[in-house]
């Protein structure tokens, strides 16, 4: 159970700067689900039509492959997706909500921001899973498909359930948007990969 808290805590900790949202806020559960939507086709369409060559490409012995990139993601949408369900099923304490002092706004924007690096903690880190691109794509569309129907599904209000944070106190809504400003993040990773002067062309 150890490992859950440093992952949150890791994945935190990759950015405390707050800049301009890339995106209007999300306020409602619509919204929400729709910034998972938005989130998901701006990741597919980034590697779409990409050959192998591109997707193995790294742009230096430690930086990640475009195909690494995919994989964390997915590895830690599975794994924070686990950790939300936690706090959602645990009895509801909006007597907490006051204390919140992050808005979603400064979320998504740290999240967003690359100026800011982090290490990815163990759990999180690619590990070669999935035998080719389409698998992975498939595996992301899957769980996306059940991240989001437990969003839609749930009775829970998730503004209602707090839970403490690096950053202080979070509701669970709050929790679900630093999952999809996540895939936010890496598919902006991406996109750097692809415009180095190394990287591998179409042909």
């Amino acid at each position: 159970m150890k490992k859950i808290p440093l992952l949150l805590i890791a994945l935190f900790m990759c950015s405390f700067t707050v800049k301009e949202p890339v995106s209007a806020p999300p306020r409602d559960k619509q919204d929400l689900l729709d910034y998972f939507q938005e989130t998901g086709n701006h990741l597919l369409k980034s590697i779409d039509g990409l050959n192998n060559q591109q997707m193995q490409f790294k742009p230096a012995e430690d930086k990640w492959s475009i195909n690494q990139c995919l994989e964390h993601i997915i590895l830690t949408e599975k794994l924070l997706f686990g950790m939300a369900k936690k706090v959602i099923e645990q009895p509801a304490n909006p007597e907490r909500k006051k204390e919140i002092k992050t808005t979603d706004e400064e979320i998504i924007s740290m999240m967003t921001d690359r100026s800011k690096k982090a290490q990815a903690p163990e759990a999180a880190v690619p590990g070669d899973t999935y035998a080719s691109t389409s698998e992975a794509v498939a595996a992301f569309k899957e769980h996306r498909k059940v991240l989001t129907e437990y969003i839609r599904s749930t009775p829970e209000n998730l503004r209602d359930h707090v839970t403490d944070s690096p950053m202080g106190p979070v509701d669970a809504y709050q929790f679900l948007l630093f999952t999809a400003a996540h895939c936010s993040r890496h598919t902006l990773q991406i996109e750097e990969v692809k415009v180095q002067p190394a990287y591998p062309s179409s042909d």
